[in-house]
């Protein structure tokens, strides 16, 4: 089946109606149009003949075509069923020789499950993550992963700038959260370029940006990652208290107090004014 002229709205509004599709807003559907952004977005995921990547929300297939052609292993992941079934059909050659897979469903709850059955079946894991993440589950996808243990050796997602923001804000600033310090804590990140709504079709009411997250070499760079995760959420669950009040749920008064005097930590700031290092440090005290 021959595939859509990528960079044209009218060619892209002709071939779904042609298929009796629509894009669908409920899925946060935007294609880039813009053929020199993409490829300049897949430049920076480095990728050679053989790499394994997994790509959430390929749509039509524009970026998921460039990946296919640079010699990639590809897995989509994508929840639109008309979408699913077209690419297929875009990549049914690629599929038989083992190149292409598809899977079909919310990302939020197939990831992970096709995740442990390649760890079972001993499949050789994905070394890059790869998308335009829908704007309603990009920050969950992106820390779902972290949480779960799982990270890739470079990942490049293209996201609401907003949420970019947040994943690279430093301490004391207004986007600073817990999620600026898992993804801080698990990567590198790096922007790769701001998009314009109008490099992509529909047009969407917000600026994205596209950022590069490589694999921290030095991580975990903690004890006890798993008490460091629950930590900085217990931290941030409420920004108001202070860093004690957060951490008495946690720990209890005891211990609190040792680790915070361990850690040189008073006992009035509150989480949004320490940096990662510090939390980091925090945590191993109250590990120890």
């Amino acid at each position: 089946m021959n595939h859509p002229d990528y960079n044209s709205p009218v060619a892209l509004k002709a071939f779904l109606d042609d298929n009796g599709m629509a894009m669908q807003k409920k899925f946060g559907q935007n294609f880039l149009v813009n053929e020199a952004a993409r490829k300049k977005i897949i430049d920076f995921l480095d990728v050679t003949e053989g790499t394994t990547v997994w790509e959430v929300g390929p749509g039509l297939g524009c970026m998921s075509d460039e990946l296919l052609l640079r010699g990639c292993n590809l897995t989509v992941f994508e929840i639109d069923h008309g979408f699913a079934r077209l690419l297929k059909q875009f990549f049914e050659n690629y599929a038989k020789k083992g190149r292409f897979a598809l899977v079909e469903g919310d990302v939020l709850k197939t990831w992970k499950k096709f995740y442990d059955k390649q760890v079972l079946e001993n499949a050789k894991l994905p070394e890059r993550f790869f998308g335009n993440l829908p704007y309603n589950v990009a920050a969950t996808i992106i820390a779902d992963t972290i949480n779960e243990g799982v990270r890739f050796e470079k990942a490049v997602v293209t996201i609401q700038k907003e949420v970019a923001q947040r994943m690279s804000a430093k301490e004391g600033t207004e986007n600073y959260s817990s999620f600026s310090v898992l993804c801080q804590w698990a990567y590198e990140l790096k922007t790769v370029v701001d998009l314009a709504g109008g490099n992509f079709w529909p047009v969407p009411n917000v600026a994205s940006r596209a950022v590069l997250m490589t694999k921290r070499a030095d991580f975990p760079r903690c004890e006890n990652p798993k008490l460091f995760m629950k930590m900085i959420r217990q931290l941030f669950s409420s920004r108001r208290k202070t860093v004690r009040n957060n951490l008495l749920a946690l720990a209890g008064g005891e211990k609190t107090d040792v680790a915070l005097e361990k850690a040189g930590i008073k006992g009035s700031e509150r989480a949004e004014d320490l940096s990662v290092e510090t939390l980091l440090k925090l945590s191993d005290c109250l590990f120890i």
